[in-house]
């Protein structure tokens, strides 16, 4: 029997909202060939997309996909605009790698749909994936959602570019700077 995981509430936007969707997970000893995928939307596993692609993608619109931490975006390349939700998976808190595949959806490959944080993810994370271009965020089940909304505000400014912000702040802020300073940083 496959594990299904199912928030009641997720973070989409900045709001807290009703979640429709159900992670699969294989338990050991099930297979991507195997494995049952129920009626519904899903979110499946890369490897169960791969393996089953021909029979999920009649399923258009209730699947989506999740990567794990281990496994590259361009594995889905070709498939990314059949998915309206895409999740990475944050096996533990100190995990950084799903940062790195949400960049690369976003920047790299182009996917425009909704971008989901699922696994391990708390409150203190979330302010840096939001920068990394994920704009849903299913939380761990022991804690509170509507606290963890708050991670989105604790910062009113970033210095580096990113996905929400392709300017760092010295390019975004005019600054009254002597011109005997030949130098882009200075003022700063």
């Amino acid at each position: 029997m496959p594990k299904l995981q199912h928030h009641e509430q997720i973070i989409k936007g900045r709001e807290v909202v009703a979640d429709d969707w159900t992670v699969l997970r294989l338990d050991e000893g099930e297979t991507p060939e195997t494995i049952e995928v129920p009626a519904g939307k899903v979110i499946v596993p890369l490897k169960v997309w791969q393996a089953r692609r021909e029979e999920l993608i009649k399923r258009a619109g209730e699947i989506g996909l999740w990567f794990a931490s281990d496994e590259q975006a361009q594995a889905a390349r070709d498939d990314l605009d059949t998915f309206s939700v895409i999740a990475v998976d944050f096996p533990k808190f100190s995990d950084g790698r799903g940062y790195s595949i949400a960049f690369n959806l976003r920047k790299r490959l182009g996917y425009t749909g909704e971008l989901r944080a699922i696994g391990d993810v708390l409150r203190d994370q979330l302010f840096q994936m939001y920068r990394c271009g994920f704009d849903a965020y299913a939380t761990r089940q022991d804690r509170s959602v509507v606290d963890a909304l708050k991670g989105l505000t604790v910062f009113s400014e970033t210095y580096q570019a990113s996905v929400d912000q392709p300017l760092p702040l010295f390019r975004r802020h005019q600054r009254d700077v002597p011109l005997e300073h030949s130098d882009v940083g200075a003022g700063i």
